[in-house]
């Protein structure tokens, strides 16, 4: 007869003539499940609640166990094959206690002691014939067991065996000496590596009877890894100025040369400086100094495609570094990987498809992240495909490391050490007050947050150096509505008041949900003008007051204007401004390709015809555009952190003029409410990461409800008049809202019927595709493609092949972007 795995047989291994036994059991088996309570809602598990479901995966998620060492069958080590097909050691020292080990990562910050591996082998054990399990159990381990506790911070500790035999005892005069006066383990991770490298050159008479657990190493490398950084920045500063001398170009400012220090000594940091600060040239500095001292020679650099060739640019300018660029089709990508430069520069869609490529071939000494926030949402791909990186060092760069909750910084901080916050469930447990169905109402502890971060965050505000940048000066212009607008505007407010009452009965679907949330950005857009939606309708009191600020903060020859909006046809209408005006203007939006926008830049930059810089928020991260010393903000983003992104591309280091930022705001608008909403969100932000503030004082935006509650005391609450079904244009409207720059075009066209659909060409994966194909059918007729396709469509209609019988309508897009 075959042996078995420790875990469950496998079916066949069961006769045929048990087969009514082996119901009777799944029966049981379905009865225990169904009569298991079920876990809290939401976030609001204990500890118990946590290890029940360590219990049941378990159960249910491991693949085999083998023991690996034959003489202990019960208190020894498992090899344990995960459902994932991953395999971690197993140290078993008791089936009641949490104390037992294993080299997960779970286990390792989990703080319960436990984890699906180890609960999977106990479960096994226990299924052994119930004698020879409570024999087992009752005489305990027959070794010392040096191991670290994980009930709570790691901490060494020992388990006696009941019986202390002779050799036991022999065994604990030899470990006498690395115990402290209390005959406790010392908790002191040098006398640990003393004691482990005793027990190494020990008898094997000891080494049979004290067994050292193998999962030392992380909680060691850690106490080591601090030891060293900190001897080394106090030797590198004692000798400073002659090991910085010709480190880069350019010199450093003191506060830059700090950060490069944090990086460097801190090995995976994150700089949070606010925007124009340099946290480019502190990294790239840093990156220099770790060639030096360690040397390194493969540096990733993770950003946003638009920032590529930015940091191209930086890079060349302050050091003499090889840089490449991986552009191109899986087989050029790879080619890169194989050949790589000093600095390899990809940007985030790259790593989804390519991390196994990166880690396996390219395999960076250091990883850098550029605007992380792209990590700051812990469910999404993106975050937990970047994550997977490796590499020793890693810099985290953002000047947003809190944009709305802190369980952003949560994500972003994980990657660089998973155990500075722990858990999930510990952190929201820890920092979130919870009702009772588990939802987080508000914050709690953030002072405890901001300690917490200390070892691993160093952030400046432009405040704290403002001695040496220039000034700027913020002013709020108020422009009223035409009629024709304020009428457009208050069929979409009358629309959102219907939701809004239906809200105040019962929670909206998110269907409903989603509705308002579009109509609050078409409101948004009519309030720059109503062509956004209608280009037939040009109607903008913006625009014409955007005519009186150029022709007075452009008296001054040579000064130059960045002027931001998330909509791209309102941008058009003030690049035919400028045309009437006299005006150049380089334009970087998402429809412009990587190569022309970097011509722009530099157009702008260099160019002294060039004096406007028009720009989506797809401009508003990373560029440096001190040419410009004014900013336009022809609308608001909803978020503080996206209004400073904007403002930084001008008011940076390196400006030497002072810098005027202009925001429009349309009268009686939602536009007013979004002022009161960037000055909460900024208070959060200030709180945490600034220290600024009452932290108690704070209070949580709870997502749906709050946006709900805001737009009800600002809108008020009258009843609905019915549903109303979403038109062309509110459907284009919605989907730019959902998908900002990966909306590539939106067209009306009218098929064989005669009935009009929507062509919307998204610049999505297949599964994301798919997910709005299914969204978007119980609406208008919308034919969702992606944008090879539509290439490949105009493409042919270009070569004659394929013809468009009917007339498009755009309604999004960039002009003549239609085939036909």
């Amino acid at each position: 007869m075959r042996k078995t795995p420790l875990a469950l047989r496998d079916v066949a291994d069961v006769p045929a003539a048990g087969k009514r036994d082996r119901r009777s059991k799944a029966k049981a088996k379905a009865k225990a499940v169904l009569e298991r309570p079920p876990l809290p809602p939401g976030w609001l598990t204990t500890d118990d609640d946590e290890l029940r479901v360590r219990r049941w995966r378990g159960e249910t998620e491991i693949g085999a166990i083998n023991a690996l060492e034959t003489s202990e069958p019960v208190f020894g080590t498992f090899r344990v094959q995960s459902s994932s097909g991953s395999s971690y050691d197993v140290e078993i020292r008791s089936l009641t206690e949490a104390i037992n080990s294993c080299g997960c990562i779970d286990h390792r910050v989990n703080g319960l002691g436990t984890c699906k591996h180890i609960e999977g082998v106990v479960a096994a054990l226990t299924r052994r014939p119930a004698k020879a399990v409570r024999e087992a159990a009752r005489a305990g381990t027959r070794r010392i067991e040096i191991f670290l506790d994980r009930r709570g911070p790691g901490a060494p500790a020992v388990l006696w065996p009941a019986d202390r035999s002779e050799s036991i005892e022999s065994a604990a005069r030899w470990l006498r000496p690395h115990l402290d006066r209390d005959g406790a383990l010392t908790r002191d991770a040098r006398r640990i590596e003393k004691l482990i490298a005793a027990w190494n050159e020990a008898p094997l008479a000891i080494r049979r009877v004290v067994r050292l657990s193998r999962h030392f190493s992380p909680w060691l490398d850690r106490a080591r890894r601090a030891r060293e950084r900190a001897k080394a920045r106090a030797a590198f500063e004692a000798r400073a100025e002659k090991k910085l001398a010709g480190l880069v170009k350019h010199p450093l400012l003191p506060y830059q040369r700090e950060g490069m220090l944090h990086l460097v000594f801190g090995e995976r940091a994150l700089l949070a400086d606010e925007m124009g600060l340099g946290k480019t040239v502190q990294a790239i500095a840093a990156s220099e100094l770790l060639a030096r001292l360690k040397g390194i020679r493969r540096v990733l650099v993770v950003c946003p495609a638009s920032l590529k060739s930015e940091w191209e640019e930086q890079i060349s300018r302050f050091a003499d570094r090889t840089t490449r660029l991986v552009f191109g089709p899986r087989a050029q990508r790879l080619a890169a990987y194989r050949d790589p430069a000093f600095f390899t520069i990809v940007n985030y869609e790259q790593v989804l498809s390519d991390l196994d490529d990166i880690n396996a071939t390219l395999k960076p000494d250091l990883v850098i992240l550029d605007e992380a926030q792209r990590i700051k949402n812990w469910q999404t791909k993106t975050a937990r495909q970047v994550k997977l990186l490796q590499s020793r060092y890693a810099f985290v760069l953002t000047g947003t490391p809190l944009e709305n909750r802190i369980d952003e910084l949560y994500s972003i901080v994980q990657y660089l050490d998973p155990e500075i916050l722990g858990p999930l469930f510990r952190f929201n447990r820890e920092f979130y007050q919870l009702d009772e169905r588990g939802r987080p109402v508000d914050y709690q502890n953030l002072g405890a947050l901001r300690e917490r971060l200390q070892p691993v965050l160093l952030r400046r505000r432009k405040a704290d150096v403002e001695a040496q940048l220039p000034g700027r000066t913020v002013k709020n212009y108020f422009v009223a509505m035409a009629d024709e607008q304020r009428l457009r505007y208050e069929d979409y407010a009358a629309q959102a008041r219907r939701l809004l009452a239906i809200a105040q009965n019962r929670p909206l679907t998110k269907a409903e949900f989603d509705r308002l949330q579009m109509l609050l950005a078409c409101m948004r857009m009519i309030c720059d003008t109503p062509a956004i939606l209608d280009p037939t309708c040009r109607i903008s009191p913006k625009l014409e007051e955007i005519e009186g600020i150029l022709e007075d903060v452009l008296q001054e020859p040579g000064r130059k204007a960045i002027i931001f909006s998330e909509w791209e046809r309102m941008l058009a209408m003030v690049r035919e401004l400028g045309g009437e005006m006299g005006l150049d203007a380089a334009w970087h939006t998402g429809s412009v390709s990587q190569i022309r926008r970097r011509a722009e830049i530099n157009r702008f930059k260099n160019d002294p015809a060039c004096r406007l810089f028009l720009s989506t928020d797809s401009g508003s991260v990373g560029l440096n555009l001190q040419a410009a010393s004014v900013v336009i903000n022809v609308d608001l983003p909803w978020n503080p952190a996206k209004l400073e992104q904007r403002i930084a591309r001008a008011w940076r280091k390196g400006q030497a003029r002072s810098v005027t930022v202009v925001n429009l705001i349309t009268e009686q608008s939602i536009e007013h409410d979004i002022l009161h909403l960037l000055g909460r969100k900024q208070a959060l932000a200030d709180g945490v990461m600034d220290g600024i503030g009452d932290l108690s004082a704070l209070k949580m935006p709870s997502g749906r409800a709050a946006l709900i509650e805001r737009m009800q005391e600002m809108m008020g609450g009258r009843e609905s008049r019915g549903p109303t079904v979403m038109s062309s244009e509110e459907v284009a409207a919605e989907l730019v809202q959902r998908h900002g720059e990966r909306a590539i075009l939106i067209e009306a066209r009218q098929d064989a019927a005669g009935a009009q659909r929507l062509v919307a060409v998204l610049d999505l994966d297949a599964p994301s595709l798919a997910t709005e194909r299914e969204r978007l059918s119980s609406g208008p007729a919308v034919e969702v493609i992606d944008h090879a396709s539509w290439l490949a469509v105009q493409r042919l209609a270009a070569a004659g092949m394929l013809q468009f019988t009917h007339e498009a309508r755009t309604l999004h897009g960039p002009a003549g972007a239609a085939a036909g």
